[in-house]
């Protein structure tokens, strides 16, 4: 045989739960001894750490071996073992193939040698394919139903990853990350977003359950929503039933979670980033809402005109004077008899709530319907105002009495406290302050005034109080 020159080393593991790497590395120590003793000289090597070669998963570097294989950059292929390379047969003669069509004749491996132009040899190495195949089958299985034990019994599956809040036997209480845990929750449920909590848990320098790694929403969103905090056993993504480990949050607060998350969903409404009264204002000339719109450094409410905003174009005012008398005014009503009363009337039904965020979903699904139909001229203009206007009344009906229910939340030990909260508005995160304000304003009239003024006459501000 021709010498070699330029050999490939692959090395592959499906499961690396450490993260350090050490599988590979012993391959790869393992493959170098051997190509020394042969007198290959190796080119690259070639590292897939932690990746199947049974499930069908990319391997990138797998690949790039291939594609330098069939580009005559190697002419020889070293492993620990035939079944690093692939499990699957048919990968395994596609593999053979590009081989042969390159001029690459040798594989070697730490436990045999594979001629690609023997017959005796390649039957070996394809029952050698069909084996490893079978075993990954088996195993596969086994995993599968050992996974579906844990599930049956509430018991956490493996994995070197220890949740946030427990410990890495995954079942003992961390309770220094569980008194985190219940501070987010309690946040969030009061009004805060996942993008503010997750900036302050970073400020803070709360390291996550992977120490190396900052906290980001799509990370703090799997805990908060995880039934693993309530003690609940979840199976892709689904409560599976009581589980082993005790419970950081009650289950009530857990639905209250998942609840807040679906209204978020369907209503699309977003956190506020520069503007306390988004979505609370109101024209007092057209009745269209009023939308945050900024002129150089001058933030401003604005009625727009438009089809996709309705509104008359007639009305502008300032927002920072309007947002200051407003938060004012709903601080001051938290001290009012009035708002004892009003909570004690309130109840927040589980079965009312579900019945809006469908009634929200429906109308909003209509409103799209509607614009589809007007852009393919199936409808007129005339037709599409008029049959807009109802179902944006559903909306902003629907959304209202959702802030109802959920805005409770944001009050709790509120009532009685507008003094004191007054002195330490300032301190409190704008998602914050804009969900007390929900909670209390319906909506909040700006009727018109003279033209190009600075100053807000506070007359010009009619609100309209939900509690």
């Amino acid at each position: 045989m021709k010498p070699v020159r330029s050999a490939a080393i692959y090395a592959r593991i499906s499961s690396d739960q450490t993260g350090r790497a050490l599988g590979v590395q012993r391959q790869l120590e393992d493959c170098r001894k051997l190509a020394a003793e042969r007198g290959w000289t190796v080119a690259e090597e070639y590292v897939d750490n932690d990746i199947s070669a049974f499930k069908g998963k990319e391997r990138p570097q797998y690949a790039r071996m291939l594609a330098d294989i069939e580009a005559g950059r190697r002419d020889a292929v070293l492993a620990y073992h035939q079944d690093r390379l692939t499990r699957r047969p048919m990968e395994w003669e596609q593999f053979v193939e590009l081989c042969d069509r390159a001029g690459v004749e040798q594989l070697a491996t730490v436990t045999s040698d594979i001629n690609f132009g023997n017959d005796n040899g390649m039957l070996v190495a394809r029952i050698t394919a069909a084996v490893a195949a079978n075993e990954s089958a088996r195993k596969s299985a086994r995993i599968k139903r050992k996974i579906q034990q844990n599930v049956e019994q509430g018991k956490p599956n493996g994995g070197a990853q220890r949740p946030f809040g427990y410990e890495p036997d995954k079942v003992t209480v961390r309770e220094s990350e569980a008194a985190i845990i219940r501070v987010l929750v309690d946040r969030f449920l009061a009004g805060e977003s996942v993008r503010s909590l997750v900036v302050w848990l970073n400020a803070q320098e709360v390291p996550t359950s992977a120490a190396a790694e900052e906290w980001r929403t799509p990370t703090l969103r799997a805990v908060l929503i995880s039934g693993r905090i309530a003690g609940i056993r979840d199976h892709h993504g689904v409560a599976a039933g009581p589980a082993a480990w005790p419970a950081i949050i009650s289950e009530e607060k857990h639905q209250q979670i998942l609840a807040t998350f679906q209204t978020k969903k369907i209503s699309g409404r977003r956190a506020p980033r520069r503007y306390l009264l988004s979505g609370l204002l109101k024209c007092g000339k057209c009745g269209a809402r009023l939308y945050s719109s900024a002129r150089g450094e001058t933030r401003r409410y604005v009625c727009l005109s438009g089809p996709d905003h309705g509104g008359c174009g007639g009305l502008t005012v300032v927002a920072p004077p309007v947002e200051e008398w407003l938060a004012a005014a709903v601080l001051l009503r938290l001290d009012t008899p009035a708002m004892n009363d009003a909570l004690a009337g309130r109840v927040a039904a589980d079965e009312r709530q579900t019945a809006l965020m469908a009634d929200l979903h429906a109308a909003q699904s209509k409103m799209v319907e509607l614009a589809e139909m007007f852009a393919e001229g199936e409808v007129s203009r005339p037709e599409w105002k008029a049959a807009r206007a109802p179902l944006e009344a559903r909306v902003t009906t629907a959304q209202r009495q959702l802030d109802q229910i959920t805005g409770t939340q944001a009050l709790d030990g509120l009532v009685g406290q507008g003094g004191e909260l007054s002195a330490s508005w300032s301190t409190l995160n704008l998602d914050r302050q804009a969900q007390i304000v929900r909670a209390v304003l319906e909506y909040a009239t700006i009727l018109p005034g003279v033209s190009g003024a600075r100053n807000v006459d506070v007359n010009r501000i009619v609100p309209t109080w939900q509690l």
